[in-house]
């Protein structure tokens, strides 16, 4: 058992929301649901909670009312391995009722943040040429999806 969970929290769609990113991960899965009960906040037999786990991680979807919101303070970082990766994980989210953000965040239908990340960026936004690194940072600031060689070309001076 994972020791520490991220519970994101649903206004009664944790299901689709699940079932939604279980379609993005190869390797997801749903590992439990537990339903509401006769004296719980919710209508017996929906689900209450949904466990699932994406790309080896364990999160917790649950059910609650519309008091809590998502925003910027917390978000999930998908490493990507290259440019194709990134383009379908944020083609996906996007197409699903997303919201483009700007430097390589997105947020879900759901209101969830997300950041679709190359990690060969990180070579470029901080890398030892601290010159070419700005300009890098500077051309991600420009961006919504990142865009690598774009990256790349303003490191390289391009």
């Amino acid at each position: 058992m994972q020791k520490i969970v991220t519970n994101i929290w649903y206004t009664g769609d944790a299901e689709e929301a699940v079932d939604f990113y279980a379609g993005l991960f190869d390797d997801a899965k749903i590992t439990s649901t537990i339903p509401f009960v006769e004296d719980a906040h919710g209508t017996p037999g929906q689900a209450m909670v949904v466990n699932f786990d994406l790309a080896g991680q364990s999160f917790t979807a649950i059910n609650g009312d519309d008091s809590a919101k998502h925003d910027h303070a917390m978000s999930l970082l998908v490493n990507c391995d290259d440019q194709a990766e990134v383009d379908r994980y944020w083609d996906a989210i996007l197409a699903g009722g997303g919201k483009e953000i700007q430097c390589g965040w997105i947020a879900d239908k759901w209101g969830v943040n997300w950041q679709i990340w190359p990690t060969e960026a990180d070579r470029y936004v901080g890398g030892p040429d601290k010159d070419a690194a700005v300009r890098a940072v500077q051309a991600m600031y420009q961006m919504k999806k990142i865009d690598l060689q774009a990256l790349k070309d303003a490191y390289g001076g391009k």
